[in-house]
């Protein structure tokens, strides 16, 4: 049985193909793992950098960011205080 390489709340990659020049490049996050569709699965992600949902299929994406999942609050996951000398 066929199973989805990514998880929900995880972070990847989109490797856009030349027939997608108008989708950004970058980091999503995956909100829904989706049916498979045309011989692939698919997912609905978020981009990290504008906020915009997409469907995408599996092989334009690539493992990316750090792994988060669902159930995780956004808190838990803010950047380190840095300390002055």
């Amino acid at each position: 049985m066929l199973h989805h390489k990514f998880s929900v709340g995880q972070e990847v990659n989109f490797l856009p193909t030349v027939m997608d020049f108008n989708v950004p490049r970058g980091t999503y996050r995956v909100v829904r793992q989706m049916p498979m569709e045309g011989g692939g699965f698919t997912y609905r992600v978020k981009s990290v950098a504008d906020g915009h949902e997409r469907v995408i299929r599996e092989s334009q994406l690539t493992e990316g960011g750090a792994w988060m999942p669902a159930s995780t609050p956004q808190a838990a996951h803010a950047p380190a205080k840095r300390h002055s000398s």
